[in-house]
């Protein structure tokens, strides 16, 4: 045979051999990345480009939740990060779907929640050089400055590594979002299958753990080993750590009174003899000695300084946070501790030894009379039976169910419903309280409580003002179309703040505050096959969220409130700018 007739024997026999191997495209291989790294759901809504991927996912096995708008199921995805440590996944369409989803992305980073925002986007020939293609945006542009890690992969070889960057990005360090950008012709690139499986990558330790520093450790015993009057504030990071027994062992070996932020709530129950939140302005006055565990001296403490401080500055910090441009970001931190909490508390009680000594009993002492002091100051408001309610009947009646069912979780958001919500009910098990986070941000409420019921199992309370429950109340048909566990209270006022306020100029408009009055929020869940009920008072609110939780159908109790028990912006009424001008103007009236 001839050297030329040789060739062509191979060629035809490479073709032949070709033509028998299996093919894979872009579809199969990003669901093929995410299942090879245990991502078993994806929360999203379909649509041009991504249709296809989220049938193709469910075929696969893998729990696709459709919601009603993006920025809803980006939430889910955030919250389902934050209670699993592993990135919660959003898939959406291309530009106004991505922007939607662009919120919830922000949002998780700003919490320091794992999460992967997955979209669909137009082709970058046509978006470069801005030739109008459906939906065209650059996307990877918009995306970067909101998120931790934003990446676009443009051949479906390169799928593979692009998911375990994503993961490895959102979960190491400081958690956060990240963004990838799929473009159309990716999803159906063909690769041959032997091809595609040697690409894929399977993320190992994507999170280890980082050690504190020996000196910083020794710094901080130092610095606590001068206290009188020691506090020790947890905040949402330590809840994410899921180094429970970690943070329980360093209170209790300590000693020091603790101050738990809203979603730490619960690290160790409300109830603990050690627990400080029923005298947060006391101590947060009078500690000189602060250890900050995963909480961030941010606006929601008004940034370590000020009135609520106390007044000269004199305290000292010790802050526990894995991101070293934390420390000193408000005020000098004392003694700085860098590494991930479970390590740094591990330290710091090996550290301890077994003579360490607890606070001076009249510090301790000084705190127990107060919380006494101001826990019986409350009691009688919460066991009210008033008709319309106010906040504190209902949400007294409410606390009692959450202490009787500790395994629940709860959902908050709202103005006033958030503020006295996170003060009056009590949680006893770590991460089962979820709200709006750093941000404060409105809307979260049936996004998280949809992934809290998905991600757990287990019974969901949302207790929403009917202004955070405008943002995405329509997802109750998701609710009821994939029969969950949830439980909805809307606290109805019939406004924003309050449903009494009038329109100054005496015009027919009703006041930019008002809702239409005495709406019934319950027929929304009925007209979706749940259960709608409309109470007036705390004890059928009680009654009717027991009867909810019990029969696991999706409910909503639509709670008449007062229309003037709230008050404006809740308690951060002093970040509404107020006008100089109109309080002269009414002084004239």
């Amino acid at each position: 045979m001839t050297l030329s007739k040789a060739s062509e024997s191979t060629e035809t026999n490479i073709v032949k051999d070709d033509a028998e191997r299996e093919l894979t495209d872009g579809f199969h291989l990003l669901i093929d990345a995410l299942k090879l790294n245990e991502v078993n759901t994806i929360y999203g809504v379909p649509g041009i480009p991504i249709t296809d991927l989220g049938r193709f996912a469910q075929g696969a096995g893998i729990r696709v939740i459709s919601f009603r708008h993006e920025q809803n199921a980006g939430n889910a995805a955030a919250i389902a990060g934050f209670l699993t440590k592993k990135p919660g996944v959003c898939l959406t369409v291309s530009a106004p779907g991505f922007l939607n989803g662009l919120t919830a992305l922000a949002h998780a980073t700003t919490n320091c929640w794992p999460m992967i925002l997955i979209s669909g986007s137009s082709e970058r020939e046509v978006v470069d050089l801005m030739q109008g293609d459906y939906e065209e945006m650059d996307q990877l542009a918009i995306a970067k400055p909101l998120c931790k890690a934003a990446y676009r992969v443009l051949h479906a070889e390169d799928i593979g590594i692009a998911v375990a960057r994503a993961i490895r990005a959102a979960v190491s360090g400081r958690p956060g979002g990240v963004y990838l950008d799929l473009p159309a012709k990716l999803l159906g690139q063909i690769v041959f299958e032997d091809v595609g499986a040697k690409s894929l990558v399977k993320v190992i330790d994507p999170a280890p753990a980082q050690i504190p520093a020996p000196n910083a450790v020794d710094r901080a015993l130092d610095v606590l080993k001068t206290a009188k009057k020691p506090l020790i504030i947890l905040g949402k990071g330590a809840a994410y750590a899921q180094a429970d027994e970690h943070v329980r062992n360093f209170v209790e070996k300590s000693g020091i009174p603790y101050l738990p932020m809203s979603m730490a709530k619960g690290l160790l129950p409300d109830t603990h003899p050690l627990s400080a939140g029923a005298a947060r302005s006391l101590v947060l006055k009078e500690a000189d000695v602060v250890v900050m565990v995963g909480a961030r001296l941010n606006w929601l403490l008004s940034h370590g300084k000020g009135k609520q401080w106390g007044e000269p500055h004199t305290k000292k910090f010790v802050q526990i946070d894995i991101e070293p441009k934390e420390m000193d970001s408000n005020v000098e931190i004392a003694a700085p501790l860098v590494g991930d909490i479970g390590s740094c508390l591990s330290a710091l009680l090996d550290g301890m030894g077994n003579d360490w000594a607890t606070p001076p009993s009249d510090w301790t002492d000084t705190i127990n009379a107060k919380k006494e002091t101001n826990l019986a100051r409350m009691a009688a408001s919460l066991q009210n039976n008033n008709t319309p309610m106010d906040y504190h009947g209902a949400l007294g009646a409410l606390r009692t169910i959450i202490k009787e069912r500790p395994d629940a979780i709860l959902v908050n958001e709202g103005a006033n419903t958030l503020d006295f919500a996170r003060s009056i009910i009590d949680m006893y098990q770590p991460r089962k309280r979820l709200d709006v986070g750093t941000w404060g941000v409105m809307g979260i409420g049936m996004g998280s409580a949809i992934a809290a019921a998905i991600e757990t199992g287990k019974p969901v309370l949302a207790v929403e003002g009917d202004s955070a429950f405008g943002f995405s109340g329509m997802e109750v048909e998701t609710i009821c179309r994939y029969n969950l566990p949830v439980c909805i209270v809307v606290f109805n006022n019939n406004g924003i703040y309050r449903g009494t306020d009038e329109n100054p100029s005496g015009g027919s408009d009703v006041a930019t505050t008002v809702f239409v009055k005495n709406s019934r929020y319950d027929k929304m869940m009925e007209a979706f096959g749940g259960v709608g009920v409309n109470v007036t008072n705390p004890d059928e609110l009680k009654r009717a969220v027991n009867e909810a939780m019990d029969s696991g159908k999706p409910t909503l109790i639509n709670a008449v409130i007062d229309p003037a028990a709230g008050k404006e912006s809740g308690n951060i009424g002093s970040l509404n700018p107020q006008s100089v001008v109109a309080k002269k103007r009414a002084a004239k009236k």
